[in-house]
């Protein structure tokens, strides 16, 4: 009887393979694809289960204003923060007098298209992306801070890079979960950024949002968790705004 039964279950197992062509799974798998990646310590995939899981709050409120002037110079170099990033990324740099105002560059590449991107001051194809991007940051608690820490937001570096106007326009105010680079090459580093960011000021992602990080850096888990920047309060002195 035992062996009838026996029979029976292993031609049902046979059955389901053939119908769905899964695998049929032992006791002891649990019949999953196994665990999820979880990074070494350092590691941008490790850092992702640190970040806070949250719904989008509502967008209301929000204006690019509520992050202070644009481009501030939180530093205090001299030099605004555009011009800044500009210098970082760009080479080649010409300046229009002195070495804050960058009159002329290239990005070799631009990170997020790939292809090699001319910049000349007034009419440029380059643009300076919020790799979190400032409404993101809103809808995710950056409503909730103070005006210094938006500021300093807006102007920490660590959050800024140089790309092409084109595929960054496309972007939006897009998240991991619905935008990523075109550029598949910058796509583990542009994700680590994202993740250093908001593990830096607290800013909390969807849960689409933490998968599709792990989806992206499970591809890479020895990407390291970018450091540095700026403060995460701008000086007194922005405040006001």
């Amino acid at each position: 009887m035992l062996r009838g039964v026996g029979r029976a279950v292993a031609a049902a197992v046979v059955a389901v393979v053939a119908v769905t062509g899964c695998e049929a799974t032992t006791a002891g798998t649990g019949g999953d694809a196994g665990p999820e990646p979880q990074g070494k310590a350092g590691s941008a995939l490790a850092a992702v289960d640190t970040l806070t899981v949250k719904g989008r709050a509502p967008k209301t409120g929000y204006s690019r204003e509520r992050f202070g002037s644009a481009w501030a110079d939180t530093d205090s170099n001299g030099c605004d923060t555009r011009d800044d990033i500009l210098k970082r990324d760009l080479d080649g740099v010409r300046f229009t007098d002195g070495k804050c105002k960058v009159a002329s560059g290239a990005l070799r590449p631009d990170p997020y298209s790939g292809q090699t991107v001319t910049y000349a001051r007034g009419r440029s194809q380059v643009d300076i992306d919020h790799l979190v991007a400032l409404s993101d940051a809103w809808q995710k608690g950056a409503f909730q801070w103070e005006p210094g820490k938006r500021i300093a937001f807006a102007n920490d570096p660590l959050n800024l890079v140089a790309s092409g106007a084109t595929p960054n326009r496309s972007k939006g105010d897009g998240d991991t979960a619905t935008w990523l680079p075109p550029n598949k090459k910058y796509r583990c580093t542009y994700v680590a950024g994202q993740v250093a960011v908001k593990k830096k000021y607290g800013v909390w992602v969807t849960a689409a949002e933490r998968d599709a990080m792990k989806k992206v850096l499970g591809a890479c888990p020895d990407q390291k968790l970018p450091t540095g920047g700026n403060p995460t309060a701008a000086p007194p002195r922005f405040h006001a705004r």
